[in-house]
């Protein structure tokens, strides 16, 4: 079932009141456009339909025109033959015709007015459409900026987060204990032997590498 029941109702309608009791508001106001959309069509379509039928009288109305200048002349020819009664005869044909035309042109008359309403309600219409749709935008990018922070929450405060830290916490450490274990192997100790002391660099070497290796991961995900 439509929100609006007839272009009046959209015309008066306040989008932000709709939108503000709304559940949904990105359903309201898709619902909204649509209906927007499809009730300017409509009125478009009334529209060209009026239009077509001013035209469809404009060329009845040309044709009795030229009929009562045909009964007009038929008038003539009867007074100049001195036939009085085909000449009122041929006049009160003339002035159905004319009757006629008179009468059309009063249906065109309220067409075009029916035609400017139409004219005003499409221009409206339009109004409140480009306000749909601004809103419609709106919310969207509110909706986006909403999901974006809702993802950088849960980046820096979910599991793979805390996992990572207690990890970068773990290796660092194991870097304190290979450094703690190098000073306390020099305490009362005999001087250390180049081999010694390369092994104990490269050990710290391959901690300190998985260290830097993680923190680049991390700044990456980041």
């Amino acid at each position: 079932m439509g929100i609006f029941s007839r272009t009046r109702d959209i015309i008066a309608a306040n989008v932000t009141d709709l939108l503000d009791r709304a559940e949904d508001p990105r359903k309201m106001i898709r619902m909204i456009i649509v209906e927007m959309e499809e009730t300017l069509i409509e009125v478009r379509a009334s529209a060209a339909r009026t239009i077509a039928d001013q035209k469809e009288m404009r060329r009845h109305i040309a044709k009795l025109e030229q009929l009562q200048a045909n009964w007009t002349e038929k008038a003539e020819l009867a007074l100049s033959k001195g036939r009085d009664d085909l000449a009122k005869a041929a006049l009160v044909e003339k002035q159905k015709s004319a009757d006629m035309c008179e009468q059309l042109h009063s249906e065109i008359a309220l067409l075009d007015e029916t035609l400017k309403a139409a004219e005003d309600d499409i221009t409206k219409l339009q109004t409140k459409l480009r306000e749909a749709r601004t809103r419609e935008n709106s919310i969207a990018a509110r909706l986006e900026s909403a999901q974006n922070r809702y993802r950088m929450r849960d980046l820096y405060a979910g599991v793979k987060m805390q996992d990572a830290f207690s990890r970068f916490e773990t290796l660092e450490r194991r870097v304190d204990m290979a450094e703690g274990r190098a000073d306390a192997a020099g305490l009362g100790a005999a001087p250390k032997t180049l081999e010694e002391e390369i092994a104990e660099l490269r050990a710290t070497d391959k901690v300190e590498a998985e260290l830097a290796a993680l923190k680049a991961r991390m700044g990456k995900d980041g």
